[in-house]
């Protein structure tokens, strides 16, 4: 372990702070059409600051035909109309700016719609001068696809164009065809639309499936994966050795840093899939950086135990500090279903912490400060392109996780008048499970995410603290301790449903307890208890 840990005064804004998620079209609906809207937003910008966070990430608002619900980008530098105008985005702006918020987007650079004006010059032939913006190949000698690779979405990753005879790569709906990074002229424009942003003060972005950029020139077939089964989602069917993690992809991430270099204090976070050793590498070299932060999913991908938690943090954490990485945590995302569903409402408080106390940037979904969880979709109620193609396969949905914020008890939860259907229905169990009931209760699920960022902020040792963990003696128990100038914080999570008598890691003052009351020094860690102590 590092002991050299920088001071909390001395990291970036997205090294201190919280990102908070939002997924407009499900937080607030200003205009009743049953859509959110960056009205929406704004109307409830001071309920996020409230939270203890720091930046706010908006999925996408740019202009879409909406296949894939705004990941399908028409124009990269206008707002669509079910969200607002470029009047609200920079009404946003300015109000985000004024309650203390940084403001980041979804940056989609892998693909565009095929509404986009450049790929309808591209599909006027092979002459177009956008043509070589996107990514062609001739039929195989059977005159089917090019080659074995599929969507992410399912079924072939290519799609013919009968007027030119040639395929076109689309590693997600057919109507989202790749751009083609090797072209230069592609790259200086994906930096000009980054320059829009931030000169209309936008803080930092998300890069979407930032890890898919380029592809091996040879297009040759990927391996089968001898680990699929049937009923699985079909692109886990091949082994994505010649379309992810690519030699040339670090170099087109380099080239959009120099862009965000350009300005004063900007970030971005790449979105990535891989094991911590092909993800640290993300990061770059001081003398040559790329994204800030790699997005680091293991949290949602691991087993729930505390045996495995604990393993892949240690390994983390060290490759971080080896690299001169800054570490981040996730839990949920607009991708993958609520957390509170997936460790079970048991164990919701003892992840939440966990990951609001482990050492780097945390990352939050909108809904999961109140312990939102997955909302059951009839089938005919789908929407989302990813289910609807694959509807043999129950997991490949993510509408569960995308549903109306429950706001109070009113009809639709808040979200939209109570005479309009919302674009994906809202849990029944929002009359119990809302923001306004859980203000005024002082033991909720949202008071207690409140003080595990007040704690955060009066305790430095929890943001810029080096990390270590502790045997605990139990095995479901995880415990670490982060220390800074001489304060030490010690964390101790139950996974189990057993008390566990700690004695030595539990002395100290209780700061916080996910049960509630306040146990004495040394006090036995109850069942599903969180507990933060100062020594």
């Amino acid at each position: 372990m590092n002991e050299q840990i920088v001071a909390a005064g001395e990291l970036k804004w997205w090294q201190r702070g919280i990102i908070y998620q939002i997924y407009p079209r499900s937080f607030q609906d200003s205009n009743n059409d049953g859509v959110g809207d960056l009205r929406g937003i704004i109307a409830r910008l001071p309920y996020v600051a409230s939270l203890g966070v720091k930046a706010v990430w908006l999925s996408p608002i740019f202009t879409s035909p909406m296949r894939d619900f705004g990941y399908d980008v028409a124009d990269y530098c206008d707002i669509d109309p079910l969200f607002g105008t470029l009047g609200d985005f920079d009404a946003l702006v300015t109000e985000a700016h004024r309650l203390g918020l940084k403001v980041m987007l979804d940056y989609v650079p892998n693909h565009t719609s095929s509404d986009h004006a450049w790929f309808q010059d591209a599909i006027t032939g092979p002459d177009s001068d956008r043509r070589d913006w996107y990514v062609w190949r001739a039929p195989a000698p059977d005159g089917g696809p090019p080659n074995n690779w599929v969507s992410f979405f399912g079924g072939p990753a290519w799609t013919l164009d009968p007027t030119s005879g040639q395929y076109y790569l689309h590693q997600f709906l057919p109507s989202q065809p790749d751009l083609n990074w090797r072209n230069p002229a592609v790259r200086r424009a994906m930096g000009d639309v980054l320059r829009f942003w931030m000169d209309r003060g936008v803080d930092g972005f998300r890069v979407d499936v930032i890890w898919l950029l380029a592809e091996d020139d040879r297009f040759l077939d990927e391996p089968e994966n001898p680990d699929w089964t049937p009923g699985s989602v079909e692109h886990a069917r091949l082994q994505h050795v010649y379309t992810q993690d690519q030699p040339e992809t670090h170099a087109y991430i380099r080239e959009l840093r120099q862009v965000l270099d350009e300005y004063d204090d900007r970030m971005m976070v790449g979105e990535i899939y891989l094991p911590v050793e092909q993800l640290l590498p993300y990061a770059g070299t001081p003398a040559e950086p790329m994204v800030h932060l790699p997005f680091n999913f293991h949290l949602i991908l691991l087993p729930w135990s505390a045996g495995v938690v604990r393993d892949f943090a240690d390994r983390y954490d060290a490759a971080c500090v080896a690299a001169g990485s800054w570490p981040n945590w996730v839990l949920g995302n607009h991708d993958q279903h609520r957390f509170k569903s997936r460790v079970g409402a048991a164990q919701y408080r003892v992840a939440q912490t966990l990951l609001l106390t482990l050492r780097g940037t945390p990352t939050v979904y909108y809904g999961d400060e109140i312990g939102l969880q997955n909302v059951p979709i009839p089938p005919e109620r789908m929407v989302d392109p990813a289910g609807v193609q694959q509807p043999d396969v129950p997991a490949a949905s993510r509408d569960p996780e995308r549903t109306p914020m429950h706001w109070n008890t009113q009809p639709n939860a808040g979200f939209t008048a109570g005479h309009v259907e919302p674009w994906l229905p809202v849990d029944d169990a929002f009359a119990s499970l809302n923001v306004e009931q859980q203000e005024s209760d002082p033991a909720s699920d949202l008071n207690y995410f409140r003080a595990l960022t007040r704690l955060r902020r009066d305790h430095p040792a929890l943001v810029g603290g080096a990390y270590v963990s502790e045997d605990s003696g139990a095995a479901d128990v995880f415990a670490f301790r982060r220390t800074l100038d001489g304060e030490v914080v010690t964390v101790l999570l139950n996974f189990g449903s057993a008390s566990q008598t700690l004695d030595e890691l539990a002395q100290g003052r209780t700061l916080l307890s996910s049960v509630g009351d306040q146990p004495a020094a040394g006090a036995a860690l109850r069942p599903n208890e969180a507990r933060i102590v100062l020594r």
